[in-house]
């Protein structure tokens, strides 16, 4: 089963149709037990990263999110969902967030146009599965107006500039998570999602079902 959090304010249906384009059946669960019968997980988002864990938490979400990480399974966070990973961020004054990832979430440096909003270049600064058959530097939808730091920087797999050099993808093991939307972002966003659930597909293999 591939799961996809909802917690109230993801970008559910883009996320939704594009998993079943490629051909998958997932499942939208707020159910905390989904998570941990999944063989993948997917957290979408949009809106702020304190009301995303406001509601993570009253779900019941937060355990079983980091439980999942913890064990090394197969899991993709997109913008809120990569930010909400980091330590704490510094949207709406200072929130602390999921702790999965040391570092922390910053605002977009004053003078450039906030929201970062629409298409932009990812470099690839390392080489990931996630981006098999994706090209260097290959235009990315973008929505957001704060941007994650790792205190690890060799975490980071994508990177952009708007102004500043920002952190646009990450990968940890089994653990992606983009600033952009690949759902936003025609056939190699599909691209990076497919990519993403054949992995999970594969190293899945004989841990569950």
């Amino acid at each position: 089963m591939i799961a996809i959090i909802d917690y109230g304010a993801g970008n559910l249906r883009s996320v939704v149709s594009a998993i079943i384009k490629l051909g998958y059946q997932p499942k939208v669960t707020n159910c905390p037990g989904d998570l941990l019968n999944a063989r993948a997980v997917i957290l979408p988002g949009v809106g702020a990263a304190g009301e995303t864990m406001k509601n993570l938490k009253m779900l019941g979400m937060v355990t079983p999110i980091r439980q999942f990480i913890g064990e090394g399974r197969p899991f993709f966070g997109v913008c809120i969902g990569l930010q909400i990973l980091f330590d704490g961020t510094e949207e709406g004054g200072w929130h602390e967030c999921l702790g999965v990832i040391p570092g922390q979430v910053r605002k977009l440096p004053a003078g450039l146009k906030i929201p970062h909003m629409g298409w932009n270049q990812v470099k690839q600064v390392a080489s990931h599965p996630v981006f098999d058959g994706i090209p260097n530097e290959a235009n990315f939808y973008f929505v957001h107006s704060y941007y994650a730091e790792p205190d690890d920087k060799s975490l980071v797999v994508g990177e952009t500039n708007y102004g500043v050099t920002i952190c646009s993808a990450i990968a940890r093991g089994n653990l992606v998570a983009t600033q952009f939307h690949p759902e936003k972002s025609g056939e190699f966003g599909l691209r990076m999602y497919d990519n993403f659930i054949k992995l999970a597909m594969e190293r899945s293999q004989g841990s569950k079902g």
